[in-house]
């Protein structure tokens, strides 16, 4: 039976939300109040894939369905149609998440397009903001807001802009981001978070066991295999996230979606933001 950890009820803080997960102990947590919000099936398990197994209750939510509408992207990975490269990567997901499947967790997909998300960030906004309201989330793991895809960005605009619409009405959420890969002096780093002042990272250092565990949820995911061979799994690294003014390029304007034929650019980015922020009020947040 899971020893559950009555002192994170309440969290008062994502300090001290981490700082109770970085706990030697490792006690599985009770988490209805904890949403974890990602760009795409995988996202989860490179962001916090050892730490889903401590979070009993938590709500995760998939925005895409990992599938590009460019045909030639799911030929590439082995399947005749877009629909069929979307089916799989559903199912492997399936397949990763039963490795860390408490009964009480809850797999939530949007199914936006991969590649989409930043077209409908108000729309999106509205989504995230209504599972917050109707789970009663309080905490939520998502991206870092670090140019790395756009579909990642435009996941941490939705959930910090869904957050300032909940503080506006007196309901504070707590998010913590977790950094996936960002351009660096025309390289690229993987989790690996962008310098913010007084914003520290915390790393988890994983134990044998939550590193098999890890690696067993990336094997999962069989047609990412050559992507996700890059990515580290002695360590999950989080953030309280900066308060972002998503108008502004991360990452001091380096974008790493500019070097791929993914449909964004700096300059989009920043005008489909500004619109989003409008629509939704925003602007000044």
């Amino acid at each position: 039976m899971a020893i559950l950890d009555p002192s994170l009820a309440s969290p008062q803080s994502a300090e001290d939300f981490v700082g109770v997960l970085a706990d030697p102990a490792r006690a599985t947590v009770a988490a209805h109040h904890i949403g974890i919000v990602v760009a795409h099936p995988d996202d989860e398990t490179i962001g916090c894939g050892a730490l889903l197994r401590r979070l009993d209750g938590a709500t995760v939510v998939i925005v895409t369905d990992g599938a590009p509408r460019n045909p030639a992207d799911a030929r590439a990975h082995g399947f005749a149609t877009t629909d069929a490269y979307a089916a799989k990567r559903f199912r492997e997901m399936c397949e990763a998440l039963h490795h860390v499947d408490p009964p009480g967790h809850h797999i939530i997909m949007l199914r936006l397009p991969d590649q989409t998300a930043a077209y409908r960030l108000a729309d999106l906004t509205g989504a995230i903001y209504s599972l917050l309201t109707i789970r009663n989330l309080q905490i939520v793991l998502t991206h870092a807001y670090e140019g790395g895809h756009p579909d990642h960005d435009a996941t941490a605009f939705a959930v910090h802009s869904a957050a300032r619409t909940a503080r506006g009405r007196g309901r504070p959420i707590a998010i913590f981001e977790m950094p996936f890969y960002r351009a660096e002096d025309g390289g690229c780093l993987r989790q690996s978070v962008v310098p913010e002042p007084e914003v520290s990272a915390i790393d988890l250092a994983l134990t044998e066991e939550e590193q098999a565990l890890k690696r067993r949820m990336l094997a999962a995911y069989v047609s990412q295999r050559e992507t996700l061979a890059a990515f580290d799994t002695a360590t999950e690294r989080f953030r309280p996230a900066p308060d972002y003014n998503f108008a502004t390029l991360p990452n001091g304007g380096q974008l790493l979606y500019e070097r791929y034929d993914w449909g964004m650019d700096g300059r989009r980015w920043a005008g489909l933001a500004r619109a989003a922020l409008a629509e939704l009020g925003l602007e000044s947040a």
